[in-house]
């Protein structure tokens, strides 16, 4: 610490500050109050540091220049050095923080590459004082072995220090867990006719054959893959993979295997060996990703913290991260702990895209009104709804088990972002549908000036569910949602990156500019509507 560090008592007698006022509740959907943190509890923090307003604003701005098609400087990726000196944290905030955790007995801390994010584990008890707050171990209502400590009220820093602070990290929200429950089906007999939608041995299913067809993917051959392609699946919430299922998957879809190159994080193939539908969602994410993209070399990144901030850290701090990342995860921006969380996890989003780096989330399974349900106005979703991000929204076909044309399926996410303007990229796009003569809600219900998602979409409706296998391979059921379209999505991108790498060209990095300014590339849905 430096010489003009305060203790403790000193920090705690300046006038507190509470942090992320427009939090709107504490806890989470299923979640109780366990008990009360004990002296041998420890807890991780992230600090989070304030920018300042016009270093953000020219990172962005340099940002759209750089993936902007029409701009000379396309392509132009900054490295993990750049991204450091353009966005590097004020000195006197890293220091204040320092000095801070210091006097509380923070025996350890480390930092990003921007320091703009300081880390530590420290005691419970000690954070409890620290932050003026009361900490607690909630359980999960469904799997009580899920446990993890969070604040049961909200949270203070003195006013030295929240000065730096935008938010102290992972604090406040607890996940939502919602493993996928799959649909039985049934399965072709000798007197069915045999196509694509039967092809992994189930009536009506969204099939690797199927989406082959459908986008007219290519099928990937190991001497095509360039040196350099690369492609990920972020999973959370218990969801794991097991090579059974993988295996079983391939054998029924007469497709390659999926060959996962690493794990980053944690697998524990057990859990899904034991029976039930815990990694449905990294099991559907896996097997379309890869059936469709392999050989395209696989990550898969595994948060045992349920935390978007810990998993894009972990890209972001990579040696050599993958180039394009699907993520089967998110809420509503209403059930975010606060906007000031929204718009540092937005920052990170930002960087990854500088670097080259394509990020995909799916859109939500709840139609406009989300996982809040009906009220007053919309519930749009994040991270999908933020600009940084590229999202990946749900269609069925017009025709049910019939090729061709696509309509919005009824439940997929979309709408207007409450908290993000609508970007450049995207403002003539808003601008021709919101006046085309559509028939649309009443304007009190969404904010017709936020960002519009998704921006594109891939069969997602259960009209066609996907065929999926799980329970160690020894159950295959449907499953619809986003989740099953964005793999897919991601993987056209990663097939598309791999076309630029093998000609010399960069990849695709932040896509959004790049779909926009090519729309007549894919194909429009004009049909249907989500409710």
């Amino acid at each position: 610490a430096s010489a003009a560090a305060g203790s403790a008592d000193e920090f705690l007698s300046e006038p507190l500050v509470l942090m992320e006022p427009t939090t709107k509740r504490v806890g989470g959907v299923n979640w109780g109050r366990l008990r009360r943190v004990e002296e041998s509890d420890e807890m991780k923090l992230h600090f989070f540091l304030k920018h300042p307003e016009d270093q953000l604003k020219n990172f962005e701005d340099l940002l759209l220049d750089i993936s902007n098609p029409k701009s000379p400087n396309y392509g132009n990726w900054l490295s993990a050095s750049d991204v450091q000196e353009l966005l590097k944290a004020p000195e006197d905030g890293v220091r204040a923080v320092y000095d801070f955790l210091d006097a509380f007995g923070a025996t350890k801390v480390t930092t990003n590459r921007e320091t703009d994010i300081l880390r530590t584990v420290m005691p419970a008890k000690a954070v409890e004082q620290m932050l003026s707050t009361e900490l607690y171990v909630f359980a999960y209502r469904d799997y009580p072995e899920l446990q993890v400590i969070r604040a049961g009220t909200p949270y203070h820093l003195p006013t030295s220090v929240a000065t730096h602070v935008s938010f102290v990290g992972d604090l406040l929200l607890l996940p939502r867990i919602e493993p996928k429950k799959p649909i039985e089906l049934s399965r072709v007999t000798e007197d069915d006719a045999q196509d694509e939608f039967s092809s992994c041995g189930m009536r009506g299913t969204v099939t690797p054959d199927v989406l082959f067809k459908q986008y007219r993917i290519p099928d990937l051959k190991d001497e095509e893959v360039a040196e350099g392609s690369s492609m990920a699946v972020a999973e959370f919430q218990l969801q794991y993979f097991d090579e059974a299922d993988l295996m079983a998957f391939g054998d029924s879809c007469n497709t390659p295997p999926t060959d996962v190159e690493e794990i980053v994080g944690a697998n524990h193939e057990v859990v899904c060996k034991l029976g039930g539908t815990l990694c449905v969602e990294a099991l559907l994410d896996i097997e379309y990703i890869g059936a469709m993209a392999d050989p395209i070399p696989l990550s898969v990144y595994y948060s045992r913290t349920y935390s978007l901030l810990d998993w894009i850290e972990e890209v972001l701090g990579g040696d050599d991260p993958a180039l394009v990342h699907s993520v089967s995860y998110g809420n509503d921006e209403a059930q975010q702990v606060s906007v000031e969380y929204m718009k540092s996890v937005d920052t990170e989003f930002m960087k990854a895209g500088s670097m080259g780096i394509s990020v995909l989330f799916a859109s939500g399974d709840q139609g406009v009104w989300g996982r809040e349900g009906y009220g007053k106005e919309f519930h749009p979703d994040f991270p999908a709804g933020s600009p940084y991000v590229t999202a990946v929204g749900g269609t069925d076909f017009v025709e049910k088990s019939t090729f061709g044309e696509e309509k919005a399926w009824a439940s997929g996410g979309g709408g207007f972002s409450d908290t993000f303007a609508t970007p450049s990229w995207q403002a003539e796009a808003v601008k021709a549908y919101l006046s085309s003569g559509v028939e649309l809600p009443d304007s009190s219900y969404y904010n017709a000036e936020g960002r519009g998602y998704p921006d594109l979409s891939a069969l997602a409706g259960t009209q066609n569910p996907y065929y999926v296998t799980y329970g160690g391979g020894r159950s295959a059921g449907g499953v619809g949602g986003t989740s099953a379209a964005c793999p897919v999505v991601a993987a056209v991108f990663a097939q598309l990156n791999n076309l630029r790498i093998q000609a010399g060209k960069p990849p695709l990095g932040f896509l959004n500019p790049f779909i926009y300014e090519n729309a007549d590339a894919f194909f429009d849905v004009t049909k249907g509507e989500n409710n």
